[in-house]
């Protein structure tokens, strides 16, 4: 550091030495992020002439020595000389920053690019970058060195590179076959530029892929992945448009249809305008958005939401995204308001989370040259898309409110319904966190009078058992440590949950005191640091009711609890089947095993029938928990020195619902196959009978 500061100590980057020197700028990071945002500057432009009716494929390569190539059927690339620079248009597109095609001049109606900086930006932080264009019955070729035109030795990043010194050549590759037009882009990362261990992720490719596919009708992307031994090629298509992409979103059943809400208006807003002469002129023009979302609710209350912008996701919202709960809010809260009376609705207002509890919407927006935060394009920023998708939301929603269509009818009063619950639901739980919480031995309690509590005030300590019926519940007050366990009886099979409303469920006795004595509420508003006891353990029969009774119990929690499942806090107790005495002769005493299944037991006696020792006959098998006594469930079930407890991860609580909804569910048909199917493939040994 010096103290002198001239202008010869300031700096002036040309051309694309910018992004090489700033690369977070242009990409966001050097890891693995910015690597797919890479790839996805190159896929966009392909995409966008897709949406503007070019070209119906794109083929993405992952090839084995880490390159990655684009090819697509579009117009190509221009290949003509661009007036201003004397340069081709491939080399303009490629080396130019803030150079392109999406400027307003025609070529393009509505586009994800819009700064012109997305191919020069791979081109800068590229070791080699090859490009291909099909167009007017030839195959013209470039290959660039990060960022500079000129001429490989060979095929590989490495070969010697030769530049360009008095002028560019694009040069003629091979001849096309009539009419036929695309692009070919193969390039290279430079490994300068991103982290070691920066890697395209397939997934997120294939994720990507997919929402493209749904957001474009009728494209087909295929991802073809090279890098191993045996290649995998995965092909998306949908002509279902974000009709089916809001169906494949969905977590819940249904309630309503997916509803499509489509409509379009002008707006003007003044931007500079190149002129002719070269000049930046400020110029009032009209634009038209057009706007196109498919919404539907489902009986859970999670909500997923997908915003686009030409294509392009905008996690963050933006304008439109406010325009559409705006309008989701105006519209619900007038139809419930209409219906007070009959909704029982009394002073309550519905608030955005109550609409948004088991909503599924796709929104997406066309507008040309829109206005994003950044390259990165996270969040859209036009003032004018906020009042545009407000007012087609607001039109269409009205529209189907007022439908005398049967299905309209019925759906949005179960809808109405639905947001009212939620709104009931909100209000209870909050009421019910305020209040709850663990009593000490001086308080009154409000919780459930056949709520068995332990004594300690120590919440990560404690244990809730669930146990199913009151016989076991007699047999496990004698058993628990009554310091730090504490026993919730339920009666029977609790409430499925996977087809019921949410007033249901609250409604139900079991489900409802078990809501309550766990204290952190249901739902979104569950809250999970109030939960009065640090493991909920499962402790049912060991055969089929038992195990029927275990899943009803985890669709529950799955569904409203989910933050205890996802936290390792909720157990299932293994009791044992069968009890084996071992008599030994003379004084010895007797010796007690406990095994938990019938091939264990079917081992153990054939180990000791070679070993020449004997067994009281007849073996002891339990059939439910109530038959054991207080020392046999402590020493096998209950007490930490001895007890087996299987943690529910969120997986297993997701097979279980996925099951448990194609069992029990609403939905016949599903069922019906997967009975005439699959019933051949049951073990008859699976099956306690």
């Amino acid at each position: 550091m010096t103290s002198e500061y001239s202008a010869h100590h300031l700096q002036v980057l040309e051309g694309l030495e910018a992004v090489r020197k700033r690369p977070g700028m242009y990409i966001g990071s050097t890891d693995s992020r910015g690597l797919m945002h890479c790839l996805w500057e190159i896929i966009d432009n392909s995409v966008d002439e897709a949406l503007g009716g070019f070209g119906s494929r794109i083929d993405i390569v992952l090839h084995a020595d880490g390159s990655v190539e684009v090819r697509d059927r579009a117009r190509g690339i221009p290949v003509d000389i661009e007036p201003r620079t004397g340069l081709s248009g491939v080399e303009v597109v490629f080396t130019k920053l803030h150079a392109g095609g999406k400027f307003g001049g025609g070529s393009y109606a509505a586009s994800g690019g819009l700064h012109g900086v997305g191919a020069s930006v791979v081109n800068a932080l590229s070791e080699r970058l090859d490009v291909e264009v099909d167009r007017g019955g030839k195959t013209w070729a470039m290959s660039f060195h990060r960022g500079e035109p000129g001429n490989f030795a060979g095929d590989a990043p490495d070969s010697t590179f030769s530049p360009f010194e008095n002028r560019s050549e694009l040069r003629v590759a091979g001849r096309a076959a009539k009419g036929v037009t695309g692009t070919r882009i193969r390039y290279w990362a430079d490994r300068q530029i991103f982290t070691k261990d920066a890697a395209f992720n397939v997934e997120e490719l294939e994720q990507r892929a997919r929402q493209t596919a749904f957001l474009v009708p009728g494209l087909e992307i295929v991802i073809r992945d090279e890098r191993s031994d045996e290649a995998s090629e995965t092909s998306y298509r949908f002509d279902g448009g974000i009709s089916e992409f809001a169906d494949f979103l969905a977590p819940d059943a249904g309630i309503t249809d997916t509803w499509r809400l489509t409509g379009s208006s002008t707006f003007t807003e003044t931007v500079p305008v190149l002129q002719a002469s070269g000049a930046m002129v400020a110029t009032e023009v009209e634009r038209e958005c057009v706007v196109d979302v498919a919404v539907r609710w489902g009986t859970g209350y999670e909500t997923t939401t997908r915003s686009f912008v030409n294509i392009i996701a905008t996690p963050k919202g933006g304008t439109h995204q406010q325009g559409f709960e705006a309008a989701l809010m105006k519209v619900l809260r007038a139809q419930v308001d209409q219906n007070a009376r009959r909704l029982k609705l009394g002073n309550d207002k519905l608030e955005k989370d109550d609409i948004l509890a088991g909503l599924t919407a796709v929104l997406t927006v066309r507008v040309p040259e829109p206005q994003f935060e950044g390259q990165t394009k996270e969040v859209l920023g036009t003032p004018a898309v906020r009042q545009i998708v407000a007012n087609v939301v607001t039109k269409e929603l009205n529209a189907r409110f007022a439908s005398p269509k049967r299905d309209d009818k019925s759906q949005t009063s179960l809808l109405m319904e639905k947001v009212v619950a939620e709104m009931k639901a909100r209000i209870s739980a909050r009421a019910h966190k305020e209040t709850q919480r663990r009593k000490n031995a001086l308080e009154s309690s409000s919780l459930p009078a056949k709520l068995v509590d332990c004594r300690s005030n120590d919440v990560d300590d404690s244990e809730l058992f669930i146990v199913e019926g009151d016989s076991a519940l007699g047999t496990a007050k004698l058993a628990r440590n009554s310091e730090y366990q504490a026993l919730l009886p339920i009666r029977g099979k609790i409430l499925n949950v996977q087809k019921a409303s949410i007033s249901d469920m609250l409604g139900n006795a079991e489900c409802a005191s078990i809501i309550q004595v766990i204290g952190s509420g249901s739902g979104r508003s569950f809250d999970l640091s109030t939960a009065r006891y640090g493991k909920v353990i499962l402790m049912s029969d060991a055969d089929v009711d038992g195990a029927h009774i275990r899943t009803l119990l985890l669709t529950l929690f799955f569904r409203y609890m989910r933050p205890l499942i996802e936290a390792g806090r909720v157990f299932a107790a293994v009791p044992p089947l069968h009890r084996v005495i071992i008599q030994h002769p003379g004084t010895k005493p007797n010796e007690t095993v406990y095994t938990y299944s019938e091939q264990e037991l079917q081992s153990l006696l054939a180990r000791l029938t070679k070993s020449g020792k004997r067994w009281q006959e007849p073996v002891q098998r339990y059939k439910g928990l109530g038959e054991m006594d207080a020392e046999q469930l402590a020493t096998t079930t209950m007490d930490r020195a001895g007890r087996t407890l299987r943690r529910v991860r969120v997986s297993d609580a997701e097979n279980a619902a996925t099951v448990f909804e194609l069992l029990m569910g609403n939905d016949v048909a599903p069922r019906k196959e997967f009975i005439v199917d699959s019933s051949s493939n049951f073990s008859r040994e699976r099956i306690d009978a």
